[in-house]
């Protein structure tokens, strides 16, 4: 970690102060699919001409460029391309993007290089390109194996294409992730655990499994698909799924994430660890930290603006705005206790440049209600905590 030289003389509710700086990864935004499916709610588009990838790269490069002052000196520890689909890009193109990066920036050797990829663009020659291009981890968006709930997912895919991309996918990557959507229109317990059990059954060693949600400005939450489970039936479900995972030895490591031990998913860690990130592409979100602010940071949101602004001004598809004192807490908060098994008291004051005491009612009153754990060396959600993870977080909006 860095250290950072800085008065002590300044009131902490004036701006942080951080002593050293949390791990750096970068966030690569690549923003067209096939088919837009009705429950997304990312920036992305479909994609209805040729796609000009050397256009996309280049532009990339020059945004990262554009942030370098920002992060100018840190290791960048890991790599997450999503989108969209990033698998619908070439591998040489892959290929010149991680080279343009390593010219860039000092990305540590061991990175974890994560692609996003559709079971619909699979081609297993195609694949093996991406891994020799340097692509060491592939999480796979199957959402359902069964045929029915693809269709009404909109997915471009079938279960016979999503099983043989995670079985080569086995073969040609160190670490598969793939993601999985309970919860689903018309399903029915036993539907549920079939889709987990074959999930399991494929030897993948981290599943992300995530309820169907309703987002706003979507095509579902216009028009709700018909048969949407009712609460209790959704616990049913999700209780169904993570007994399965468990009892197949993943750990539930947080909230909607399941690994085998040593599978985690480095990148995201350091999200909900509040550490800090690049985001570059057309709608990418960062969040760069320095001795006296925390700074988010978002890319303008439409392909055209975003390699418009590239290629004339870059600094216009960019937008800065400090997260304030006030804020901090919660968005520490909010992420840290996604972790089953949460994160050292001491990060709130080393990620947040605050005293641990500007929570401590907070804190107080989650472990009077069996929220929190009573251990004062963590700051990590109960059993109890998890299942109201909304009434345990809303202690701390108030902080």
């Amino acid at each position: 970690m860095s250290e950072i030289s800085v008065s002590l003389q300044t009131p902490w509710n004036q701006f942080p102060l951080l002593s050293c700086l949390p791990p750096l990864s970068l966030y690569i935004h690549i923003p067209w699919c096939v088919r837009k499916c009705p429950y997304c709610d990312f920036n992305s588009h479909q994609l209805k001409q040729e796609l000009n990838e050397q256009a996309y790269i280049a532009a990339l490069l020059t945004d990262l460029e554009t942030e370098l002052p920002y992060f100018w000196g840190r290791t960048v520890q890991t790599i997450f391309i999503g989108g969209g689909t990033p698998s619908l890009f070439s591998a040489a193109a892959f290929e010149q993007l991680l080279s343009g990066i390593r010219a860039r920036v000092n990305l540590l050797p061991a990175a974890e290089i994560t692609l996003e990829a559709n079971p619909g663009t699979f081609e297993r020659n195609r694949f093996a390109a991406f891994a020799a291009a340097g692509i060491n981890r592939l999480s796979i968006g199957v959402q359902s194996f069964a045929n029915d709930k693809l269709t009404t997912l909109g997915r471009i895919h079938n279960r016979d294409e999503a099983l043989s991309a995670i079985e080569s996918g086995l073969t040609l990557f160190p670490k598969v992730n793939i993601d999985l959507m309970y919860a689903l229109p018309g399903q029915t317990v036993k539907q549920a655990k079939d889709d987990i059990h074959t999930a399991i059954s494929t030897g993948v060693q981290h599943i992300s499994a995530y309820q169907l949600t309703l987002e706003p400005n979507t095509p579902f939450a216009h028009s709700p698909p018909p048969q949407l489970p009712d609460d209790d039936h959704i616990a049913d479900i999700e209780d169904t799924v993570h007994t399965a995972l468990l009892q197949a030895g993943f750990t539930h490591y947080e909230t909607s994430a399941f690994a085998q031990p040593q599978q985690e998913c480095w990148h995201n860690l350091n999200y909900w660890q509040f550490g800090d990130y690049i985001g570059i592409g057309a709608g990418a979100h960062g969040k760069i930290s320095n001795a006296q602010e925390i700074i988010r940071t978002t890319r303008s949101r439409h392909p055209k603006d975003y390699l418009q602004a590239m290629q004339q001004q870059p600094q216009r598809a960019i937008t800065r705005q400090p997260v304030s004192v006030q804020d901090l807490p919660f968005e520490f908060m909010l992420n840290a206790l996604r972790l089953t098994g949460g994160v050292p008291s001491a990060w709130f004051s080393e990620r947040t440049g605050l005293p641990l005491s500007v929570i401590q009612h907070a804190i107080t009153q989650a472990v009077e209600r069996g929220l929190l754990d009573a251990n004062p060396l963590y700051l990590r959600p109960t059993k109890l905590g998890r299942s109201f993870l909304n009434d345990l977080l809303a202690l701390f909006l108030k902080a």
